[in-house]
């Protein structure tokens, strides 16, 4: 079946890679501000080890760190076979193997501009905010987030646009399971080997407004932001 010109196949490998980016960014922007926080703070010697293993998804083949994930995650791996021991199943060729895959590949893409936003944020608001007695909790709500949107809609959009395009992490961690683990990129890849270029082009094709949409837009946002800024 046909669905204005894609194939009903290519529209659930799509509506899968929107449902794992969206998956993955939301964790990772969950899990990443206390690092990220912490990195931008922090006199600790250990940061530049863990700002190196942070960044390291950006140099690393992703077929390694889908290698290394798959042998993790797998039925033999520490978390896959402590998985198996206890009656559940290995994460390895499942949605949520690609959920950790991409949070793995995309990390320095939410973590380093939420440091970069926090360090530019500096302490003096915080501490102004703490002298009107107002709470950690109040302070991040209230201080932290309106002043450092800007960061935090950086790292939704890289996270989120990048995951759209992932491949080789993904297809070794996960594999081409149509409507479970294969992807758009992988759903492309595989018109491409059957020498389907009209499906390849097409599916492509949305990837590419899909990914530009999101780059302008939040382009468009950040310059509305610094405007308002500068009106404040």
């Amino acid at each position: 079946m046909m669905i204005a010109g894609i194939a009903e196949t290519d529209w659930i490998a799509l509506l899968l890679t929107l449902r794992l980016a969206l998956t993955s960014t939301l964790l990772l922007l969950v899990l990443c501000v206390p690092l990220a926080w912490w990195l931008a703070f922090t006199p600790s010697r250990a940061k530049v080890l863990i700002e190196a293993l942070v960044a390291l998804p950006l140099v690393l083949p992703p077929t390694v760190i889908g290698f290394y994930l798959l042998i993790l995650l797998g039925p033999r791996g520490a978390i896959g076979g402590a998985l198996e021991s206890i009656g559940l199943t290995h994460l390895a060729f499942s949605f949520t193997g690609l959920v950790i895959g991409s949070m793995v590949y995309s990390l320095p893409f939410v973590v380093q501009p939420l440091q970069n936003a926090f360090q530019s944020l500096g302490n003096r608001p915080l501490e102004a905010a703490a002298t009107l007695r107002a709470g950690p909790v109040d302070r991040f709500l209230s201080v932290v987030l309106p002043l450092t949107r800007r960061g935090f809609l950086t790292a939704f959009v890289l996270s989120f646009a990048h995951t759209l395009g992932e491949f080789g992490v993904l297809l070794m961690i996960g594999g081409s399971i149509p409507g479970q683990t294969q992807v758009a990129s992988i759903a492309i890849y595989n018109h491409v080997e059957a020498l389907d270029y009209g499906a390849a082009h097409g599916l492509s094709l949305v990837l590419l407004v899909l990914a530009f949409s999101l780059l302008l837009a939040v382009y468009a946002l950040n310059r509305r932001f610094r405007l308002v800024g500068v009106a404040q």
